[in-house]
């Protein structure tokens, strides 16, 4: 497996540090902040509506999740939440700009021997804000490890296709690692190539699908079983 192998891209939210936990915290305060106006299962599941429908047009990361917020705020409230809450609220959002992210455990270190064993291109391929993700890459501490790095707006088929030709490999050489079955693991199959799963213990509503076994699927409970799976 390992000589069939020639590219290894990895996601990089809540597969190489924790992100989803900031917002589910995020969204808790939001929730309390709301409670003149439902209760926090009600503002919730308007807010999923609510990014749901702006989706197509905002696309994932913080701005839109802040945009979300606001105008879930707005509505659920009838135009009437205080210019003070909706402030409150807008701060929430932002303070999701420097989450630490700092690497989960053993990361640093597969990757470092990984990147040391110099077997395979080594991508980062994740979706989200550009100037966002960047700057988590960098508090991460991890760039040094990646030959390249991608960001894009959706991790469609297309976009992997994509991913593997500017990598000159075919899918079949291509694995991509991820928590992320919907984003991460699908996709790449349907294409030919492998996906290692390493599920996460927070997970986004939009992320959520049917999950199968599949012949080019491995699953992982941590992130250092990279080493010893024998797909590497």
């Amino acid at each position: 497996m390992n000589a069939r192998i020639k590219v290894i891209a990895f996601d990089a939210d809540d597969t190489l540090w924790n992100l989803q936990s900031y917002f589910d915290q995020v969204e808790k305060e939001y929730c309390a902040l709301l409670s003149d106006y439902g209760s926090a299962r009600f503002i919730s599941a308007e807010l999923f509506k609510t990014e749901s429908a702006n989706m197509a047009e905002l696309g994932y990361g913080v701005k839109a999740f802040t945009l979300s917020l606001i105008e879930n705020a707005i509505r659920v409230s009838n135009g009437t939440v205080p210019a003070e809450t909706l402030e409150r609220i807008m701060k929430a959002g932002r303070s999701l700009h420097f989450i630490p992210a700092t690497p989960l455990p053993g990361v640093y270190e597969t990757l470092k021997t990984l990147h040391e064993r110099g077997e395979q291109q080594m991508i980062l391929f994740t979706k989200g804000e550009l100037l966002d993700q960047e700057q988590k890459l960098r508090r991460s501490g991890l760039r040094p490890f990646f030959h390249d790095v991608h960001i894009v707006s959706d991790k469609t088929d297309d976009a992997y296709r994509h991913l593997c030709d500017l990598s000159f490999c075919s899918p079949e050489s291509f694995i991509m690692v991820g928590n992320s079955f919907k984003s991460d693991i699908l996709p790449v199959l349907r294409l030919g190539g492998w996906g290692v799963h390493i599920p996460s213990p927070y997970e986004w509503q939009h992320e959520k699908t049917e999950e199968f076994d599949h012949e080019h699927l491995i699953r992982l409970s941590h992130f250092a079983d990279l080493l010893t799976c024998g797909i590497l």
